[in-house]
């Protein structure tokens, strides 16, 4: 949106352009000036001016520790943060890692989070239709032999006798006959299907490879997602007071589940960065990880660190196109500087590294000059003042 689209004057419009706010602020004003009819050119000076002085007011001085401020502001409040691993995080049945460990994920960004889950939100019917939203929850929690009936030995005939409950078989939308296909393509068996009971065997008598065949066919996903052990459905009020359901997950495949019919792919998200990061790219990924850091924090009553210090972190973490930690395999540990890195861990290894390689530290960062006992090269530290004479 640009001022051409505000019903204002070339006057009005020549006094807010005269200002040094970033355009987004600036249609803020024209917009204010808009909705409130009769305001003088005066005014809307007044206006412009007023959220000039305190935009500038806002932004950070020259050669401010931005770093430095960040991680104190961080780090404090998280000397708070409980250390229980499993906490109630809004859906009482689902655990999910918060406090200390989560933080601890987030900023190590691990490939796998302690509890992964996801929280998928649906479209249309599905949303408001219980029995649409149980035709999601059957496509994605995955489905064992266990959920489907009762397996038995028959030892005297070297056979397995699987007994399937044609309810839960409704219910979750399966047959008999797709259940014996699955079991044939997985275990490379011939199946004897009669209604509801399926068997099996191996092909020469042993009582080892019977039990074998038992432990494979409880692994055997029949439907859904092989990596989402349980999904909860929760009914949910939206902020126009209307309610929809909202689905939980134990277990995370974010990419698998977008593809879902149903699934409302532009609000569902899940707590795994990477998946994020894979299946929507790196943008998505440092909105997740600020989210997430936020909403950690938040659980504990330590929402008042301002987000620019989270945005500052997931800007470290994401600026190379990629999702790096914080942490000696990470962003500390490609540092330029020597004594950066040794102070951060592992100290002799670095040390030893840079001498047997010849390297230089140049001493522009804050750690360095504070191990060497110089002013840092940041606020009054990195400028220099020089009396100069003048001849009268």
């Amino acid at each position: 949106m640009t001022e051409t689209e505000f019903d204002v004057s070339d006057d009005v419009t020549a006094v807010v352009e005269d200002t040094q706010l970033p355009r987004r602020l600036k249609d803020r004003v024209y917009r204010t000036v808009e909705e409130r009819d009769g305001v003088t050119v005066e005014q809307a000076d007044e206006i412009a001016k007023a959220v000039e002085t305190r935009y500038l007011d806002t932004r950070i001085d020259p050669l401010d520790p931005v770093g430095t401020v960040s991680a104190q502001s961080i780090g404090e409040p998280g000397t708070q943060l409980t250390m229980n691993t499993f906490h109630y995080a809004g859906v009482a049945e689902i655990d999910v890692t918060q406090g200390l460990p989560r933080l601890i994920e987030l900023v190590d960004a691990r490939k796998t989070p302690d509890t992964p889950t996801m929280s998928i939100f649906l479209e249309d019917e599905y949303a408001t239709e219980r029995e649409k939203a149980h035709e999601v929850v059957w496509k994605i929690e995955a489905t064992k032999i266990l959920a489907l009936g009762d397996v038995s030995t028959n030892v005297a005939d070297m056979r397995v006798v699987i007994s399937l409950n044609e309810d839960t078989l409704a219910e979750r939308m399966i047959t008999p006959e797709e259940v014996a296909e699955i079991i044939e393509d997985h275990l490379g068996v011939q199946t004897v299907q009669q209604g509801a009971t399926i068997e099996f065997g191996p092909e020469e008598p042993s009582y080892r490879d019977l039990l074998q065949l038992v432990e494979e066919l409880r692994d055997i996903t029949f439907k859904g997602i092989e990596e989402v052990s349980r999904v909860v459905i929760r009914r949910e009020e939206l902020d126009d007071g209307e309610e929809e359901f909202v689905l939980y997950t134990e277990g995370s495949a974010f990419g698998d589940v977008l593809s879902i019919e149903g699934v409302d792919a532009s609000r569902t998200t899940c707590n795994n960065i990477h998946e994020i990061y894979r299946n929507l790219g790196v943008e998505a990924a440092r909105e997740t990880i600020i989210e997430e850091t936020n909403n950690t924090l938040a659980e504990q009553g330590l929402d008042d660190v301002n987000v620019r210090h989270l945005m500052l972190v997931a800007d470290i973490m994401t600026n190379r196109g990629e999702i790096e930690s914080i942490g000696r395999h990470g962003i500390s540990g490609s540092k330029q500087s020597v004594l950066a890195r040794a102070a951060f861990e592992v100290t002799v290894n670095h040390l030893l590294n840079a001498a047997i390689h010849g390297e230089i530290d140049d001493l522009d960062g804050v750690t360095e000059n504070v191990i060497v006992g110089k002013p840092i090269k940041l606020g009054t530290g990195d400028v220099d003042l020089r009396m100069g004479s003048t001849s009268r």
